[in-house]
């Protein structure tokens, strides 16, 4: 389960996707994760469904890798799509006791567990390429009109882009662990939910541990570097827009229009 939590990774390749400007891949997965929600038509899905392959397919970043992520908020699916199958009222065509399965529950269930899975597909490929320090820079420049408001944003960009940083090595420290742990009897899967949860307080001190002395060690490497926030810093490879990315933005209008234009004549229909 360890392995398989993909959030934080980048995934290096060669392909438009990847030297595509930060900003724009933020802009973008924010736009995705709309049309998600607000278009929720059988015929949309099918446009979004497209859209997300071609993307998938453009990056060469393999699908398998991608969907890995997947397993680690299965038990997540599970449940919603199970609560949204059983208690949805509607039009019933199945009933077993107190338990029911309507229509409008087999297509709500239906919708949201694609909406899930999409929401997670598409925002593990932003990702998978795009560094931290890219998403830093770009998340900082689109946040930049805030600072006329006395919003921290360089300040809240770096953290951001630290947290990322932290989770693959937070999650592999766990792995390190949990081996380590095993190796000495540990057992972390039998028994019931206390007895489970008990088993973790062996590998919940040391990660914790490990946690402060990594955040102390990087608090002094930033204050060794004279590190005092935003004010006055320079970028070694500031952001510029290039002819791709103006593409890009165009692909991305022309998406919203399809879906738009998808859901105008469905509802004529």
């Amino acid at each position: 389960m360890i392995r398989d939590i993909t959030i934080g990774q980048y995934y290096p390749a060669n392909s438009v996707i990847h030297r595509l400007d930060p900003r724009l891949k933020l802009v973008g997965t924010f736009l995705f994760i709309i049309s998600l929600f607000t278009f929720n038509t059988f015929y949309g899905y099918i446009a979004v469904t497209l859209f997300l392959v071609s993307v998938i397919k453009v990056s060469k970043v393999p699908f398998r890798f991608i969907a890995r992520g997947l397993k680690a908020v299965v038990v997540i699916l599970l449940f919603t799509v199970t609560f949204n199958l059983f208690l949805t009222p509607g039009d019933p065509i199945f009933k077993l006791g107190f338990l029911k399965i309507t229509r409008e529950g087999l297509r709500f269930a239906a919708f949201m567990g694609i909406r899930l899975m999409f929401l997670i597909l598409g925002s593990s490929l932003m990702t998978f390429t795009t560094t931290p320090n890219q998403l830093t820079d770009g998340l900082e420049k689109l946040l930049w009109p805030l600072r006329h408001i006395k919003v921290p944003v360089h300040e809240i960009a770096m953290m951001m882009s630290i947290a990322l940083r932290f989770i693959p090595i937070l999650l592999e420290e766990t792995d390190k662990i949990m081996k380590a742990q095993m190796a000495r009897g540990a057992d972390f899967e039998s028994g019931g939910i206390l007895k489970r949860a008990k088993s973790l307080i062996p590998l919940l001190v040391p990660l914790f541990v490990s946690a402060f002395r990594r955040a102390n060690d990087l608090a002094m490497a930033m204050e060794a570097r004279c590190y005092r926030g935003g004010e006055g810093r320079t970028k070694m490879k500031p952001l510029r827009y290039h002819g791709r990315d103006y593409v890009a933005y165009l692909i991305l209008l022309l998406y919203i229009a399809i879906l738009i234009t998808v859901r105008i004549l469905e509802g004529l229909l």
